[in-house]
């Protein structure tokens, strides 16, 4: 017993100091090298912190770009999916809500034209980008709403596609929280 139980110790001992120490430092020092020392990326408008670059964040006014749906009612605490598979009927009943509302939300929108971001929540449930489809599909509710030209509209969510990282990881994408912001400040 006394072959089995001291090398147990000494993994475990070598373990805690592996991933408490080690590991722990080695992810730290890169993490100090990015915007906000890995601490998030902060949005300031007029000096004030309006939101994080990376957390989604739940726009219902109309006047905004509406964010992807969240299953923890963007709360950054508890960050998760729903769980719910494609035929359980609760989520399935959740979603067509959720079409119902944007179509009442956007009149002249046909249920086809409406991107599947915009109805289902994602994995982490804090999303905080929306596809250039499901941003181009809003177009024409804020323009209405702002009394703006539908063109100066697009032109926003052009300037703010971000294109997958490297030219190959990831769809292009537009952050709602940001295009929300330079909204507010077209005339």
């Amino acid at each position: 017993m006394k072959q089995h139980i001291l090398p147990a110790l000494r993994l475990t001992l070598l373990c805690m100091i592996f991933f408490m120490g080690v590991y722990s430092f080695v992810i730290w020092l890169p993490a100090q090298l990015a915007p906000a020392k890995g601490k998030g990326e902060t949005v300031m408008v007029n000096n004030k912190i309006v939101g994080w670059k990376l957390i989604g964040q739940k726009f219902t006014d109309d006047k905004y770009f509406q964010s992807r749906p969240s299953a923890v009612d963007y709360n950054a605490a508890g960050a998760g999916g729903s769980n719910k598979g494609p035929t359980n009927p609760d989520y399935l009943k959740q979603v067509q809500d959720r079409i119902d509302s944007f179509l009442v939300h956007n009149p002249g929108v046909r249920k086809s034209e409406i991107p599947s971001d915009l109805v289902t929540a994602s994995g982490g449930g804090l999303d905080p980008h929306i596809s250039v489809q499901g941003a181009y599909v809003q177009v024409k509710r804020i323009a209405s709403i702002r009394k703006i030209a539908e063109s100066s509209v697009q032109s926003l969510v052009d300037r703010h596609v971000e294109k997958p990282l490297l030219g190959l990881f990831g769809p292009e994408r537009v952050n709602v929280l940001e295009i929300n912001i330079e909204l507010d400040q077209l005339k």
